[in-house]
């Protein structure tokens, strides 16, 4: 995930101009993962992604798997573009790239 996580910030810093924002959302609130998740974006330097905390079941609306470690969203205006679901350990590089590489239905509009 932190590759994941570090190449979307890339490109929301180099489409910044296309008004591209990203985000991290922990389905955790406890002061532990608070702890990770500060010391998660303070390593790795992000410029542009929000990091967040929320409750297990995610944000209200999104209807997140259950079963999902990592859930990808790619959306413009509130209308999902993209959907990538990962349960515990499965997520590749090669799935990262195909993330990646779906940036422009959301960067094209």
């Amino acid at each position: 995930m932190t590759g994941l996580v570090k190449k979307i910030d890339e490109a929301t810093t180099k489409h910044k101009k296309k008004e591209m924002a990203s985000f991290v959302i922990f389905l955790d609130k406890s002061d532990e993962m608070e702890k990770k998740a500060k010391g998660f974006g303070e390593k790795l330097g992000f410029k542009e992604t929000i990091l967040a905390l929320d409750k297990a079941e995610g944000p209200k609306g999104y209807n997140l798997a259950k079963d999902a470690q990592v859930t990808v969203l790619l959306y413009v205006d509130r209308k999902v573009k993209a959907n990538f679901v990962f349960e515990k350990g499965k997520m590749t590089a090669a799935d990262v790239e195909k993330i990646l590489k779906d940036l422009p239905k959301i960067l094209e509009e």
